[in-house]
């Protein structure tokens, strides 16, 4: 069954614990936090301190993506903060098993991101060793971006290798989730779909959670 990761970068920091709260109530088991450093991405957003102020809030898993330059040097202070999951971008780790090594020590599941112009095969080797692959479906640095489509292609590919190599890595995509794409990219193989805007600026963030977790997982039940 597909899971949802709200966005809190999508979220009312002036509300975010409300509003955290309501997305629990609406089923989400973990929520996404972007940390973003203005260099690998051309904005700042949150970082550590935030992380820690969940962490004392809310019991949901804390999927951490690092969008951030050098994240070798930041790993132990997002897993000893609460994080539980680690995403860093292969664009920005040159010696990315090392990387990918370290967030398993910590205790933590290891993600490896992808932007959109990366190819699949820049993986190859490290499949075997990751928990999860993060298909970025916008350009990352900003939230609200539209989805691009060849995002749904590219999911497809990774489930085929994922089948074909006997891995079990889980499929997370970013960027442009939403009620018409969610079911699609499910189908295709995602298992985990994060969504800022489509959750946290609807006007009833429970209830945009539990539809986009209908929405995603219509075609599993289908075929169960």
């Amino acid at each position: 069954m597909a899971q949802i990761s709200p966005s809190i970068l999508a979220a009312d920091f002036a509300r975010l614990g409300e509003q955290v709260d309501e997305a629990a109530r609406g089923g989400a088991q973990m929520l996404h936090v972007d940390a973003m450093d203005g260099h690998f991405v051309p904005n700042i957003s949150i970082g550590i301190p935030v992380v820690k102020s969940l962490r004392r809030w809310t019991d949901l898993v804390l999927d951490c993506h690092l969008m951030i330059s050098n994240p070798d040097n930041y790993l132990d202070a997002f897993a000893s903060s609460g994080a539980r999951m680690l995403t860093v971008h292969q664009e920005a780790c040159p010696h990315l098993g090392r990387t990918v090594d370290r967030i398993k020590e910590l205790g933590a599941a290891a993600g490896v991101a992808l932007n959109p112009s990366t190819p699949l095969a820049t993986l190859e080797e490290i499949l075997p060793d990751v928990d999860l692959v993060l298909v970025m479906s916008v350009h990352p640095g900003f939230g609200g971006q539209s989805f691009l489509p060849s995002s749904i292609d590219k999911v497809a590919r990774l489930k085929a290798s994922r089948r074909q190599r006997g891995l079990n890595f889980r499929i997370q995509v970013d960027g442009g989730v939403n009620i018409d794409n969610a079911g699609p990219l499910c189908q295709a193989g995602c298992d985990i779909l994060v969504a800022g805007s489509s959750v946290f600026r609807t006007g009833n963030i429970a209830g945009a959670v539990r539809g986009l977790a209908d929405r995603a997982n219509r075609p599993a039940l289908a075929n169960a």
